[in-house]
């Protein structure tokens, strides 16, 4: 069948193989065609695709065993983070990790190793990983932890599907009082202005900057900071602490087919960041529910759609912390400059962390979103020299474009994990559309 990334992207042609079973696996790996795992679709780019073969994970999705005491779930890895919210939240538990979206799998979490608005606080998706089972590149199923093998682990983690089929995990949650949250919002006229909200609140649980990219000069990169705690059931009224849980179920909306690609310009992505900059810095503290903090965009089905035919492609790099404030001035200058704004653009603040692949360094993550047409990206190629010049590199879970001259100039770590995929057979048995133009 025809896939693509989430982005919509440059779709091409997969065997799709789904497995009903965690037995079945094994078999798929006896072949000449490399494989690779794909989750709910995810990715933005094409590191869950694979012409020859692409397994399709979404069947294994029991969830096997929830401690409530302890907060320990042990689940199959296509099992849907929203499936597990559902189950654990009117528990009292929440994910301690999570991303911007609530329909991904665990395994697709796993190996992107995803991070979430609190990496200051907690880290990325791999502080919550007990341990997972692995299917190796000879079929045999493997139990890996930071404990028994932190190698492999590491590897594993942010690995992209490179080692290994994952197939179950353990993971950690972390407990709470309600299903609100306590959001307090900070309007930031200019890009040094939100990078000092963000560091004045370094103590903050959840911290996340939606930023006007195409603002200029004096207000240059002016954004919205959003601040969160979990609600504790004093801090709800006296009418919701009954039933802390039940926050209403939001009615999902689905954008119903493409929209035409003239929709989305320069006009229109202007006019959207003024408004919403200008509506947003009147908000200062108030209770929010846990879909509208973490997951705003879950509320409309298929919003991809709003991109057109040609689909969009995103762009997310990390500067380290000493040389953010500049690598960032040069990325929003070039963005403001050329007009190709986007109305999704997120800054977050990551805090220290180095492993063997994962994307997360300390310092700023920037992320954008660009319709595929010509000129967005000649954009962003434009970019890729400035993350190189000021010692960032880039999320291969949003990655489309990257080529392997850059990334390996980009990513110290490349080389390392290449030679470890080569001498352990994995390269030949475990390969993605990205993997092969990347050269890893």
């Amino acid at each position: 069948m025809k896939l693509s990334g989430w982005g919509r992207y440059s779709p091409v042609d997969c065997r799709v193989l789904t497995p009903r079973a965690e037995a079945e696996l094994a078999g798929y790996l006896q072949g000449e065609d490399p494989v690779i795992a794909r989750g709910n679709g995810r990715a933005y780019g094409d590191p869950a695709l694979n012409e020859a073969a692409t397994i399709s994970m979404r069947r294994l999705d029991r969830m096997i065993s929830f401690d409530p005491a302890t907060g320990v779930l042990v689940a199959q890895a296509g099992v849907l983070l929203a499936d597990v919210i559902s189950s654990v939240l009117p528990q009292g538990w929440f994910p301690l990790v999570t991303p911007g979206t609530r329909f991904v799998t665990l395994g697709g979490m796993a190996a992107s190793d995803v991070h979430g608005k609190n990496h200051h606080v907690h880290g990325s998706f791999r502080a919550s990983v007990l341990w997972l089972d692995l299917v190796e590149a000879d079929g045999q199923t493997r139990r890996v932890s930071p404990e028994a093998t932190p190698e492999l682990f590491d590897q594993t983690l942010g690995g992209m599907g490179l080692t290994g089929l994952i197939t179950r995990l353990a993971i950690q949650l972390t407990r709470v009082e309600s299903g609100w949250i306590r959001q307090e919002t900070i309007a930031a006229p200019n890009l040094k202005a939100a990078i000092n909200a963000f560091e004045d609140n370094a103590g903050a649980t959840y911290s996340v900057a939606w930023i006007d990219c195409l603002a200029r000069g004096a207000d240059l990169g002016r954004s919205l900071v959003m601040l969160g705690e979990h609600a504790c059931l004093e801090d709800l009224p006296r009418t919701r602490r009954r039933r802390p849980f039940a926050t209403g179920r939001k009615a999902l909306r689905k954008v119903p087919f493409l929209f035409p690609g003239f929709v989305l310009n320069r006009w229109t992505v202007r006019a959207f960041n003024r408004l919403y900059y200008w509506k947003g810095r009147k908000a200062t503290s108030e209770l929010v529910d846990w879909e509208s903090y973490f997951y705003p965009l879950d509320s409309i089905l298929e919003w991809n759609r709003i991109y057109g035919r040609r689909g969009f492609v995103q762009f997310q790099c990390v500067f380290p912390l000493a040389r953010s404030e500049a690598g960032l001035t040069q990325l929003l200058q070039q963005i403001s400059e050329a007009g190709e704004g986007s109305f999704l653009a997120v800054l977050k603040r990551f805090g220290p962390q180095e492993s063997a692949f994962s994307f997360p360094m300390e310092g700023y993550t920037l992320a954008l979103d660009f319709p595929a047409r010509p000129r967005s990206i000649a954009l962003l190629k434009r970019l890729f020299p400035i993350v190189r010049d000021h010692g960032g590199r880039f999320y291969l879970a949003k990655d489309a474009l990257l080529d392997a001259e850059m990334f390996f100039e980009t990513d110290g770590r490349a080389p390392d994990f290449a030679t470890m995929r080569t001498e352990t057979g994995r390269k030949d048995v475990f390969s993605s559309r990205q993997s092969r133009r990347l050269g890893i």
